[in-house]
């Protein structure tokens, strides 16, 4: 059995344990496994940049964050256009497929990744894909490795801010990973204890924002943190057209969302806003216990599809149980926050403000 193997776009902390359950998964069943490591994420695929990798290369990476084998964005949108060479890229990825005579080859990545993987499902290659991302956005899992280990990093990151908040009585923004959506900033804003939390799906009013942070001072109440998604946008925004958006964040004079919505409020309120950005460190280091089970479960759940043939699935959490979706069902769809969710509904009945 040859088997390939690759980790595609943003890192996260679980990569490791998820290759791991699914190499220790296959030597358990069959002790004549080769496994092809491919380096950089599909780079290492179109490129033939690839090393050969024993059971012992995946001892003992249970704990340690970011990938042994590396990662880069290859976006989906460019895996039809020919590289600066004039080189296929999708006809070299089969090229080294057929080459390594590979039985199957396992992916592990967020959307992007997922979009490509089904690409090569339907070049003809046996897929199987590992759902990852700490933006807990892919469609037809329950859960994305990675994402209760970036919940764990955010959530402190806003309780370090509540000792400083309070000494200070000032307004605190705590700008959360979540371009597109706001699953991360919610559960870490619920987690860490948020007053404000403003996410992708749900556009923010202003007016509202500000209202909720002088009704705490109204109550005694001197300080404010806001959990605010990077992808949060503005009522008024939210109704441009994708293209005048873009327009007006490439003019945008602030760094990000985080810094416009202070000023907006330091203007308006005259209160000072602090913003602390957590940025790349949500990605980083060792994965929570539950992120390793998780990975421990998908990856043996993916070694028992490559045994039994299953390929072109998805390996998903489901209900608490693993589960093979096919990629074909589930490639291109985005898992979003429903405005009108339960837990929304619960966050605001505790008085949690999301700025409509």
């Amino acid at each position: 059995m040859r088997i390939g193997i690759l980790t595609s776009g943003g890192d996260c902390q679980a990569l490791n344990a998820a290759m791991r359950g699914v190499v220790k998964g296959l030597f358990e069943y069959n002790k004549d496994v080769e496994i092809f490591g491919f380096k950089n994420g599909y780079k290492g695929l179109i490129y033939k940049d690839y090393k050969q990798m024993s059971r012992e290369d995946f001892s003992g990476i249970l704990t340690r964050g970011g990938t042994i084998l590396g990662s880069s964005r290859q976006p989906f949108k460019q895996m039809r256009v020919p590289d600066e060479n004039g080189l296929d890229k999708v006809e070299a990825m089969k090229k080294t497929y057929y080459d390594l005579n590979l039985d199957c080859i396992v992916i592990l990545g967020g959307n992007g990744t997922e979009k490509s993987a089904n690409l090569l499902r339907e070049e003809g290659l046996n897929v199987i894909h590992l759902p990852k991302t700490i933006d807990n956005d892919i469609y037809g899992t329950d859960v994305t490795f990675g994402f209760q280990s970036a919940i764990n990093i955010a959530t402190d990151a806003i309780d370090c801010i509540h000792t400083t908040a309070a000494s200070h009585n000032r307004v605190f923004i705590v700008e959360v990973m979540g371009h597109k959506v706001g699953w991360l900033t919610l559960y870490a804003g619920v987690a860490g204890g948020a007053d404000i939390i403003l996410i992708p799906e749900i556009p923010y009013d202003i007016d509202k924002v500000i209202s909720a942070i002088e009704k705490r001072g109204k109550e005694g109440k001197g300080f404010t943190i806001l959990a605010v998604a990077e992808g949060a946008i503005s009522k008024e925004d939210a109704k441009l057209s994708k293209k005048e958006y873009k327009s007006k964040l490439a003019d945008r004079k602030y760094p990000s969302v985080s810094y416009e919505i202070a000023a907006a409020i330091e203007k308006r309120a005259g209160v000072e806003v602090r913003v602390t950005v957590p940025g790349h460190t949500q990605r980083g280091g060792s994965p929570c216990p539950y992120d390793r089970v998780l990975c421990t479960r998908l990856g043996a759940a993916a070694a028992k599809a490559i045994i039994d043939r299953d390929y072109g699935n998805m390996i998903a959490m489901v209900n608490g149980e693993t589960k093979r979706v096919p990629l074909s069902k589930v490639a291109g769809k985005l898992k979003t926050v429903n405005p009108k969710a339960q837990m929304i509904k619960e966050a605001k009945m505790i008085g949690i403000s999301f700025g409509d």
